[in-house]
């Protein structure tokens, strides 16, 4: 049996086709249109005309490529580039009606116990005592966990390119004062959560999302063509040095690094911040990066649920409701489950239940 997951996100849109007969999806083919939609944002998140244009495009091509490969149906979802636009509604609307596509805007923690999910899955028990961070262009999530699910999960409007654009527009390179403008307001928003994760002292903390592989390949972790068994870990140290490469760059000499593509060059600066101050903050050394990440949790959710009711059920509630950006673990109440450990102190994250 084969799936599909759509991927609307600020840089691409992509489609990943897996077999999912066994217990994880074994990819089979994957596209991506690079619309670099974060670029053309206007101020207020607003996506301007002729990028919805290229958006609906993208979506509609995708979807036949899918539909040649025997998927009809893909998962399909986008993430804060829409979520977080003023004319939402609008995007979503002329996707439906002309692509063919009913997207689904995840809100930013459901986002994180997916990705969480994968990345357990990823690990194993072994792993013990989990968190997990994922860098995206407009949303950071962090979770934490014991068992298949996070105990708490939080988003965190923290993403490498809305941070880019709030505090280095005009500026390439960026100049120190910015640069520590940018360190403060990290360490502002992250406070509460890191002082959760502190407390919850995780065994092992695993980074995903394309700003942390790029990361983790500038300190020295083996390229892709290694394959996604070569263990690849980060250290602290090694990105504070990472750090100072890029903020002394301008944009055009960050893409020859290794590891930094052109499309994500001005943003991994950003990135780059928001990674090091939070390994600081919650006492982390070292990280992970694991290669599955929000698609694979997608299709591991519908895997070991055996059908696709849950995706189904969200959808309907969203479109009925509505999904602000901040809405709580819609997941876990679908679900009904509770929580699955006590609160930490501080702890800033609504407990889902």
């Amino acid at each position: 049996m084969r799936m599909g997951v759509l991927d609307v996100g600020s840089n691409t849109v992509r489609l990943v086709i897996a077999e999912t007969d066994g217990a994880v999806p074994l990819p089979v083919h994957t596209a991506k249109r690079q619309l670099r939609l974060s670029a053309h944002v206007e101020r207020g998140g607003h996506l301007p005309a002729e990028q919805v244009d290229r958006l609906v495009d993208a979506v509609r091509d995708t979807r036949a490529e899918g539909r040649r490969w025997g998927v009809n149906r893909p998962f399909a979802f986008a993430t804060a580039i829409v979520r977080d636009a003023p004319n939402r509604d609008e995007v979503l609307d002329r996707i439906a009606t002309e692509a063919g596509v009913p997207l689904h805007v995840l809100p930013g923690e459901v986002e994180a116990e997916l990705t969480f999910l994968a990345a357990r899955r990823w690990m194993g028990w072994r792993a013990g005592p989990l968190a997990l961070l994922d860098i995206g262009g407009g949303s950071f999530e962090v979770a934490f966990g014991r068992s298949r699910l996070p105990d708490f999960a939080i988003a965190l409007p923290l993403g490498a390119n809305l941070l880019t654009r709030e505090f280095f527009r005009g500026q390439d390179p960026p100049s120190p004062h910015r640069i520590r403008l940018l360190r403060r307001h990290v360490r502002h928003q992250l406070r509460d959560v890191a002082a959760r994760i502190r407390w919850e002292a995780p065994r092992t903390a695993v980074v995903t999302s394309r700003t942390f592989q790029q990361l983790g390949r500038l300190c020295g972790a083996a390229p892709g063509r290694s394959g996604p068994f070569t263990t690849r870990t980060m250290t602290r140290s090694d990105l504070g040095r990472a750090v100072e490469r890029l903020a002394a760059l301008p944009t055009a000499e960050r893409a020859l690094l290794p590891g930094i593509s052109l499309a994500r060059a001005g943003q991994s600066l950003a990135g780059a911040l928001v990674a090091h101050t939070t390994m600081k903050l919650m006492g982390i050394d070292e990280v992970t990066i694991c290669p599955w990440a929000l698609r694979e949790g997608v299709l591991l959710r519908c895997i070991e649920d055996g059908s696709s009711e849950w995706w189904d059920a969200y959808g309907l509630e969203a479109r009925e409701k509505g999904v602000p950006p901040a809405a709580p673990l819609v997941l876990r109440r679908l679900r009904g489950e509770g929580p699955t450990a006590a609160p930490g102190p501080s702890s800033p994250v609504r407990r889902p239940g």
